[in-house]
């Protein structure tokens, strides 16, 4: 008779509830019957040892945690710069709390891998203050980055591409995924949060949340950038009302990089038509998406909240609509985890210097797949 796990009956409680799971859900991705998950939950009997490590892995949580006198704290590792009204933000999910602490466990190696290297400081990170013209600091990212102020990219999935790149030339990790890592049943929540930046003079990371609608990722992107800029770590949600002093400095970079003030009020005075006109031809102009022109309108005055988060829903909608497609799993792969970080790795294990194990480990892939991931990055 196998031998009995002495849980705690609160503790499993609260793992349920942390991975926002009912009974039926956390019963089902523990391969057990609801019946079961209610009586040990009400500590009328115990698991084995062997379910008790699969409970743990389908609610997400270490194993010992089942074992705990009272629920840990589990803090942000990350400050929280979001705001939703004035209220205070819920607890965390696990989701977001896994997405991060992945990204950090990252970043980590990579610095480790960089001191091997003898890197030297970035100049960039953390060279303005949040009081700087903000002006100031968007000529600096177009100089760094390499983008000219009025030209752009022909399209603007091109353009995110392109910034990206460029970011990552930089020294900068980005990093973007919908998922925890590659879970597809853990969906990452807009509504949670759109993006996070970890500024550090040697590797700063940025990640964006890409189960947002792909009009709204090029502003991330830009946000989170000015965060390295301003060396200020945070979690972001970019929300117009935001009164958080870090994300109105950082959504005024952002409004400003994509479609600089002058320019832009200019020709909204000049342009007669209406309104989705007038948004579909500045649109055109700067190289971005009808999303970001509304965004910059409303910062600027020239369209009332309710217009916007109106073309926001829409656009968030749409996306969700659209058939998915699989893709390349492995090209994917090197989107997600930032594709600088990715060659960094792939370099040391297939020179020997990296166990093949850790290297899948950190990738996301399987040891025997490192070289098919290689082959997509020289691409």
């Amino acid at each position: 008779m196998s031998a009995k796990a002495r849980i705690n009956p609160k503790i499993l409680r609260w793992m349920r509830e942390r991975g926002g799971l009912d009974v039926g859900d956390a019963a089902r991705a523990a391969s057990i019957s609801p019946d079961q998950l209610i009586h040990w939950e009400a500590g009328e009997s115990q698991p084995t040892f062997i379910q008790a490590q699969k409970l743990a892995q389908a609610l997400h949580a270490p194993f010992g945690y089942l074992f705990l006198a009272e629920p840990p704290a589990e803090n942000l590792p990350l400050p929280d710069l979001r705001t939703v009204g004035s209220a205070p933000m819920p607890r965390p999910s696990i989701n977001l709390l896994d997405t991060i602490r992945l990204s950090l466990q990252r970043q980590t190696w990579y610095l480790d891998y960089l001191h091997d290297q003898d890197a030297e400081p970035l100049p960039f990170v953390a060279r303005f203050a949040t009081d700087a013209p903000v002006r100031a600091v968007v000529a600096d990212m177009r100089a760094v980055l390499g983008v000219d102020v009025a030209q752009g990219q022909p399209t603007k999935d091109t353009y995110l591409r392109h910034l990206i790149d460029a970011a990552e030339a930089a020294g900068i990790l980005v990093m973007r995924s919908g998922i925890v890592g590659n879970n597809t049943h853990r969906s990452l929540d807009v509504a949670e949060f759109r993006g996070f930046a970890v500024s550090h003079p040697l590797a700063p990371l940025v990640f964006i949340n890409s189960a947002d609608a792909p009009a709204a990722r090029l502003f991330t992107l830009i946000h989170e950038l000015a965060h390295i800029w301003v060396g200020s770590s945070g979690i972001s949600n970019a929300s117009p009302g935001n009164a958080q002093r870090e994300e109105v400095f950082c959504n005024a970079v952002a409004g400003e990089f994509l479609a600089p003030h002058d320019v832009f009020t200019a020709l909204w005075a000049t342009n007669i038509t209406s309104l989705p006109e007038r948004v579909a031809e500045l649109a055109l102009r700067f190289h971005v998406s009808r999303l970001v022109i509304m965004r910059r309108a409303l910062d600027l005055g020239l369209v009332d909240h309710a217009a916007y988060w109106q073309h926001y829903q829409a656009e968030l909608a749409a996306f969700r609509d659209k058939p998915g497609g699989g893709g390349n799993f492995y090209r994917n792969a090197s989107v997600k985890i930032s594709k600088r970080f990715a060659r960094a790795v792939l370099t040391e294990a297939l020179s020997g210097r990296l166990l093949l194990r850790d290297a899948g480990h950190l990738l996301g892939v399987q040891p025997g797949k490192l070289r098919l991931l290689a082959g997509e990055l020289e691409q």
